[in-house]
């Protein structure tokens, strides 16, 4: 196979894999990967560091593998070469750890790194996979990779924890870097506090010679303008040095309320968002907290659990912390009723919106891997039939229609048809636990 086959083929891959992944994904994995080298028993590609090579065998091996050499095992056979940084002629290289620091000087407002916010205390998900790579790629190569790392999402789904977890890795595998940890909050009261003692110059000189700098919450940095133009200033000064930055916010940059300077700037490197985990995730937090405390939960009270508390991953921690103090208290074991009476209060129920027929045939269609039609149909073939009862089901446990018209959206099928299918499947709810999962699944995807 001749190089130009192997780019041919690459080239296929790519335009394959940007219709199935985001541009974020497309720009931050793919965009900076070039073929060059190739023939039948492999493919060299070029990739800006050894994390990227590492994420593609992770997340595309079974793609890559429809479309690249393989071997018996069917792994795409790639060997990885690690692009060289470009300089330029002025470009001079810094020696990081001799950094010059303010003698005696240290933030009176500093956060401690958490000692439990680690890389491998972090659950890993669909929802926040791409996020925690963009962390390890950045801790293992500060400076280099994404700069700066902007991770954004809501309250208590892990931006803290991967903004510690950075801190941590890079204390261990970059011993001589200065790394500063700070809230936006503990900043601007720390800026407050040596304008009130003169000494301002020192703090500027201290966090413009940092080689980390880990910000939390810059959502608080709105609507102050003054703290902002230093906070900026300070940002430009590491950013032109090579310094790295990694911010956390409830928002992506576009939608705080900064300057168009400062906001420009945080978009520079790479914003990646923290979504919320499915459940499959939020039973696996559970579990793993469980098992560091001690606590044994059986998976059908985790599964439970995670479908009551689906907002916060640091609920579900409360919920850990209470069960333990509960059931260690009493010496009793954790049932589904002793959960639903020590955490009923943290449990959410997602707000309602109206829910058709058809949105349900849709659901349960894709669940079943059977066609909608099919299941307006009259075909009494098993694989079509149950998947039929399970959508009727929903049909009338979840739309507030009369039973006629409901009925009628099955393809003319009559009340009492729905009635058989909606008897049929709560009687099987009692003893079928795999179905009692997939049908809350799917009422919490419609309801969502």
């Amino acid at each position: 196979m001749l190089l130009e086959e192997t780019k041919h083929m690459w080239d296929e891959f790519i335009s394959f894999m940007k219709e199935k992944c985001s541009v974020a994904e497309y720009q931050n994995w793919l965009a900076p990967i070039t073929v060059i080298d190739g023939d039948e028993r492999g493919v060299t590609l070029q990739v800006p560091n050894v994390f990227v090579g590492d994420y593609l065998l992770e997340n595309y091996k079974k793609e890559l593998a429809s479309f690249l050499p393989c071997d018996n095992q069917k792994n795409p056979i790639i060997t990885f070469v690690i692009a060289e940084p470009k300089k330029t002629k002025e470009e001079k290289p810094k020696p990081l750890p001799q950094t010059i620091l303010t003698p005696g000087y240290e933030p009176r407002q500093g956060v401690r790194l958490n000692r439990g916010y680690t890389f491998s205390d972090f659950i890993e998900g669909p929802s926040n996979q791409f996020v925690k790579s963009a962390a390890l790629g950045v801790a293992k190569r500060p400076g280099q990779s994404y700069n700066p790392l902007f991770i954004h999402g809501g309250v208590g789904l892990g931006k803290t924890h991967l903004l510690h977890s950075i801190g941590h890795e890079i204390k261990s595998m970059h011993k001589k870097l200065r790394v500063q940890c700070i809230t936006t909050e503990a900043f601007i009261n720390d800026l407050v506090d040596n304008l009130r003692s003169k000494t301002v110059d020192k703090m500027k000189r201290y966090y413009r010679n940092l080689d980390i700098l880990l910000v939390d919450d810059i959502q608080f940095l709105q609507s102050r303008l003054n703290f902002e133009e230093e906070f900026c200033n300070t940002f430009e000064a590491l950013i032109n040095d090579n310094k790295q930055i990694v911010i956390t916010s409830d928002k992506p940059p576009s939608q705080l309320k900064l300057s168009e300077r400062l906001i420009a700037r945080m978009e520079w490197g790479l914003v990646a968002n923290v979504g919320i985990p499915d459940l499959e995730t939020r039973v696996a937090i559970l579990q793993y907290k469980a098992e560091k405390k001690g606590i044994r939960i059986p998976n059908k009270v985790a599964f439970f659990i995670a479908e009551h508390i689906f907002n916060n991953v640091r609920q579900l921690e409360g919920a850990i912390n209470r069960l333990n103090a509960y059931c260690g208290l009493m010496n009793l074991e954790v049932t589904q009723e002793i959960v639903e009476k020590t955490l009923s209060e943290l449990f959410s129920f997602a707000p309602k919106k109206k829910v058709s027929v058809e949105k349900i045939l849709q659901s349960v269609s894709s669940m079943y891997n059977v066609r909608v039609q099919d299941l307006k149909g009259n075909s009494r073939a098993k694989e079509i039939a149950f998947p039929r009862q399970v959508a009727m089901y929903l049909a009338k446990e979840m739309i507030n229609d009369s039973l006629m018209k409901v009925a009628s959206s099955f393809g003319g099928k009559t009340h009492s048809t729905l009635l058989h299918s909606w008897n049929k499947i709560k009687k099987q709810l009692e003893v079928d636990e795999t179905l009692k999962r997939q049908i809350q699944m799917t009422k919490q995807d419609l309801e969502s």
